[in-house]
């Protein structure tokens, strides 16, 4: 097999991130038009894009606004876009937060608002409730973000720091009636999961929220876990009227996009297996057990054989333990390389969707069965990168980061093994 890994991995990533495009996307899912006014807004690191689309799809007058990430932007003529902090919140999201609630406010039963939701908005969209401060909502972030704790457990907690966040910026909109187009970065597409679901409540209490802190030992400052434990934490669960005549439809999906993966790789004369499209977990943790897998396949031809692409998605965690530079993708990759060194005819690519990997400007990283040698003569110790949480620099040292850049959507990571 003479398939060059690096170009083929990357048709096998641009053809998944194509697959969520929302021009593609946006187009099928247009609610009707409403007798009143059509108000957008949005959130999440691609919803810049997602209104691009909007604007181009809708033949009506329109306005509104909405948040993505810095450098995250798209031009548009009808909605204004806002630009923020992500991961960590800053006062510029904030603002963003207050503009996003007074363009919902005083909206009439004939009004219409499309929420264009993607992943990342979380962090988009701080709003400290009660008596906490933005110091605090970045301080939960923060902690989050350390726990290593699933997106779910993330989410419950956020909703109940926040008075925007677990639908209450549809409740802001009513009577209007709301229509949310999703953009899933979620295992399993739970749309009240994305983005913390502003305008889309799911059922997790208070309560909830104290036994996953308490489970997954989340350090939380005195003040907020007392909010948490207060009446005023109470989040609108979704029997509450003012959701009645609102729709959810989630318009891309990492199940869609590995499909399409898959069918690219078809196109080029691989084969293709999808494990799963909701894969969570330490990120370590995975990428040794997909490091396992590989080493079964290249060797015995076991459970899938030769020549075959492995795929799959979901969203790994990082417990942090050091302060290296990284994210799940490339701390995955760090690991399967380790899993791999030395065994020939594999090679790899872990990568966000949304082209953005932690914080630094990758979206991932290659890696081959002899990375893990070519990081030694460069003089890194790979494992020692992996404890540290310095895959970024273990990747940069060999040339082997994945550069995208932004694509504008962001259906979760990707994760693409060819063995030969």
């Amino acid at each position: 097999m003479t398939l060059a890994p690096k170009p083929f991995l990357t048709s096998i990533f641009d053809a998944a991130v194509a697959a969520a495009d929302p021009e593609r996307t946006i187009r099928d899912h247009l609610p009707a038009k409403p007798k009143g006014r059509t108000v957008v807004i949005g959130a999440g690191k691609g919803s810049a894009q997602m209104a691009a689309a909007f604007e181009k799809a809708w033949d009506g007058p329109l306005e509104g606004v909405v948040v993505t990430r810095y450098g995250f932007s798209a031009p548009c003529d009808r909605i204004a876009i806002l630009e923020a902090s992500h991961p960590v919140p800053d006062a510029a999201g904030l603002d963003a937060s207050k503009a996003l609630l007074k363009t919902v406010s005083g909206l009439s039963e004939d009004d219409l608002v499309v929420a264009l939701i993607s992943g990342g908005g979380s962090a988009l969209l701080p709003f400290p409730a009660g008596n906490l401060t933005l110091e605090d909502e970045i301080a939960v972030n923060e902690a989050l973000l350390a726990s290593g704790a699933p997106i779910a457990a993330m989410n419950a907690v956020r909703k109940h720091v926040s008075g925007i966040k677990g639908g209450r910026l549809a409740r802001a909109a009513w009577p209007a009636r709301v229509v949310s187009l999703v953009v899933s970065d979620i295992p399993g597409d739970n749309p009240a999961l994305v983005a913390s679901g502003p305008t889309v409540p799911d059922a997790a209490t208070r309560a909830d929220a104290l036994r996953l802190i308490e489970t997954y030992r989340i350090a939380l400052p005195e003040k907020v876990l007392a909010h948490i434990r207060s009446e005023a934490s109470a989040a609108p669960l979704p029997s509450d009227v003012h959701f009645a005549r609102n729709e959810v439809r989630v318009i891309a999906s990492a199940a869609v996009s590995l499909e399409a993966a898959a069918a690219e790789a078809g196109r080029q004369g691989v084969e293709s297996v999808i494990l799963s499209d909701s894969i969570e977990g330490e990120a370590r943790d995975v990428g040794s057990v997909h490091a396992a897998i590989a080493r079964e396949v290249a060797s015995r031809d076991r459970p899938f054989r030769k020549p075959v692409l492995i795929l799959s998605g979901g969203e790994t965690t990082v417990t942090l333990r050091s302060k290296g530079k990284g994210g799940r993708n490339s701390e995955f990759l760090l690991a399967f390389a380790i899993g791999i060194d030395g065994v020939d005819g594999i090679s790899a690519l872990a990568a966000d969707t949304d082209g953005i990997d932690g914080s630094e400007d990758n979206a991932g990283a290659f890696a081959d069965g002899r990375t893990v040698a070519r990081m030694r003569r460069a003089g890194v110790d790979a494992k020692a990168k992996l404890a540290g949480n310095d895959a970024w620099t273990a990747f940069r040292s060999v040339d082997d980061l994945f550069v995208p850049g932004p694509t504008g959507t962001n259906v979760n990571d990707l994760r693409a093994i060819l063995i030969r």
